[in-house]
Order: C-alpha cells, then sequence, then structure tokens
C-alpha cells in the first residue's frame, strides 16, 4: 500500500508519564474518534509500521488525546516515537453515512447546469457555515459552498463528476 493510500488521522505530539503512553494531535473530528482505529499505521523513521492501540483516553475535557501503544513500554520508547505520523487505511473507515467521505471528492470533475466544465476539486474547505468545495480550474481557483440541492446538485463518486448550480466566472471586467 503505498503512501497516498493511507488516511493521516493524527501526530504522535509528546510523551504521557512513565508507562510508555504518548500524547497525540487528533486530525479526527471529534479528536477522541482517532482510538476507535486500531492498528495505527506509525511513520517511524520513514517506514510505516502497523502497531495496535492497547488502551487510550481523552483528556482535559476532550482537548487531547493520550494513548498506550503495543511495544512501547517506558518513557524512552515514547520519546523516540515524537513526531511520528499516523495514519489509518481506508478499509478502516465505517461506512459514510451518505456515500463518501471528504477524500472522495478530491479529484472529481465539476461541471454546472450548462454544462461547462469548472474544474476539479482539489480541496475543502470547513468554514463555520457550510463546507466550501475548492475548484481549480482553466479561470483559476473556485470555491463553491457545499450545500446539497442548491448548489451542490450531483455527486458521482464513481464516475468523479459533481454537477453544481453555480455560474462560470464571467472574464470580462465591467467597471
Amino acid at each position: 500500500m503505498s503512501q497516498e493510500d493511507l488516511i493521516a488521522v493524527g501526530q504522535i505530539n509528546g510523551v504521557y508519564g512513565v508507562k510508555g503512553w504518548v500524547k497525540i494531535f487528533s486530525h479526527t473530528d471529534p479528536r477522541q474518534n482517532i482510538l476507535s482505529y486500531s492498528p495505527w499505521l506509525v511513520k517511524i523513521k520513514g517506514e510505516w509500521k502497523s502497531v495496535e492501540v492497547e488502551e487510550g483516553k481523552s483528556q482535559q475535557g476532550g482537548k487531547s488525546v493520550i494513548a498506550k501503544l503495543a511495544g512501547i513500554d517506558d518513557r524512552d520508547q515514547a520519546r523516540d516515537v515524537m513526531g511520528c505520523d499516523l495514519a489509518i487505511r481506508p478499509d478502516q473507515l465505517p461506512d459514510a453515512t451518505d456515500g463518501y467521505y471528504w477524500m472522495h471528492l478530491i479529484g472529481c470533475n465539476v461541471q454546472n447546469t450548462e454544462g461547462e466544465a469548472l474544474g476539479e476539486v482539489t480541496g475543502l474547505v470547513e468554514t463555520g457555515a457550510h463546507d466550501v468545495l475548492r475548484v481549480e480550474g482553466a479561470q483559476g481557483s473556485t470555491l463553491i459552498p457545499f450545500v446539497m440541492d442548491t448548489f451542490i446538485l450531483d455527486v458521482d463518486i464513481e464516475a468523479k463528476s459533481i454537477q453544481v448550480d453555480w455560474e462560470m466566472e464571467d472574464e470580462t471586467d465591467d467597471a
């Protein structure tokens, strides 16, 4: 499995206690969801190694996560893995409730109702109100609110396409 197939879920960013526990910076939402996945793939000296999560818990009202990993039994061993990235395999994810995850949207071609190609999804931005697709095309970058049935009309993950109700930017300057 190549690194591109892995899903980054966090990083080991500290040691906790003397029995090999580590502090985790989690990319999951909520943070403690990282503990739902085991084994973790830990990037140690450039190589991904599968490591079982023996125990884990959230600390300080869910703001931080600590974990005890198999084979890491003292503070020195825990210090050796500080800074290591954490990932999981895609098959470890539960089925998405709406049929896809954000990662599935990356690379999708975006077309509006007039059949105009707006570009390809290169990322998503999480905002307070709603998520936003970042689409890169011939006219540059376009941000489209990910609001189903308003701006996003259809998502076809298999065909890698998204249909939107969105006007192509007019290149003329009316000012």
